[in-house]
């Protein structure tokens, strides 16, 4: 399948590297031009964004709703896709940015589909992403080749783009939700003289034994926010994403308020590049134990 893949940062190479091996042609093409040695084998670089335009899938990869707005409709990259091409978002964008996008593609004869992941860079260029999967039936299933390739399960929520965007902004609320209790959790246990490495040692294979309590555990309890899997400064953009989707239906979302406040004392202690499990450490500084 001839693909072109927009975003090359750290999720973006290991999918793009993924398409390659598994023999697809791939044309990349980022805002920035990515160093050599950065590169899958099998990835050409496209000079240009226009280059882009004989694809007949395109996935990207992006950081948030300005750049996929700037790329697709300012660009015009929608607007070169020949009719009938598919356009992949694998992105975390809004839910307004989403319907829209749907109702632009489908103007011009292009189809959108919706699927944002669950899963860090390491699982992205393993295969191992959960994929949230919305758009039309019919572009979904002419990707039957790909999910294998990207993901290691397909999660369907239905033919409107912006409900798979409304299950991954949800469900990176929960992980925030997650991160800043064990965080909170293990600053009491340590006020009673308990480290917080056995305590959520304990915590991670008792009350909360999964994989991803357990990862987010673990960096917590060795401080370890670099190099940063995913940054404290996109964990912000999607807490306000959650908020912003709250407020469109009427949804309050009293805990996403504290967590907004978390992760902006933290882009003020200069830490928005470091991993989003770094936002616990606004908890310690407010308590005076950072």
């Amino acid at each position: 399948m001839r693909i072109g893949f927009v975003g090359l940062g750290a999720m973006g190479r290991g999918l793009a590297g993924r398409l390659a091996k598994a023999g697809h042609e791939v044309r990349a093409w980022n805002r920035t031009p990515p160093a050599p040695h950065l590169l899958g084998a099998g990835i050409a670089m496209a000079p240009a964004l226009s280059d882009l335009a004989t694809s007949e899938v395109v996935v990207s990869m992006l950081a948030h709703d300005d750049a996929v707005r700037a790329v697709f409709i300012e660009r015009g990259l929608l607007q070169a896709l020949p009719a009938g091409a598919i356009h992949v978002n694998m992105a975390t964008i809004s839910v307004k940015l989403a319907r829209e996008l749907g109702d632009r593609h489908a103007a011009l004869g292009l189809f959108y589909v919706a699927a944002p992941v669950l899963g860090r860079p390491d699982a992205a260029a393993e295969g191992r992403l959960q994929l949230l999967v919305a758009g039309p039936e019919a572009a979904i299933a002419r990707l039957d080749g790909l999910w294998a390739v990207l993901g290691q399960h397909v999660w369907r929520f239905g033919d409107r783009p912006e409900s798979a965007n409304g299950a991954k902004i949800a469900s990176n609320l929960a992980l925030a939700c997650a991160i800043e209790a064990m965080g909170e959790a293990a600053m009491l246990a340590g006020a009673y003289g308990v480290p917080a490495g056995p305590y959520l040692e304990m915590l991670t294979a008792t009350l909360f034994a999964s994989p991803a309590f357990r990862m987010y555990g673990t960096l917590i309890a060795e401080d370890r926010f670099e190099p940063a899997g995913f940054r404290l400064a996109l964990g912000l953009k999607d807490v306000n994403l959650a908020l912003a989707a709250g407020a469109e239906v009427s949804t309050p979302l009293a805990f996403a308020s504290v967590l907004r406040d978390q992760f902006l004392d933290g882009l003020a202690h200069g830490e928005g590049d470091h991993d989003w499990s770094a936002v616990v450490k606004a908890g310690r500084r407010h308590a005076g134990r950072a």
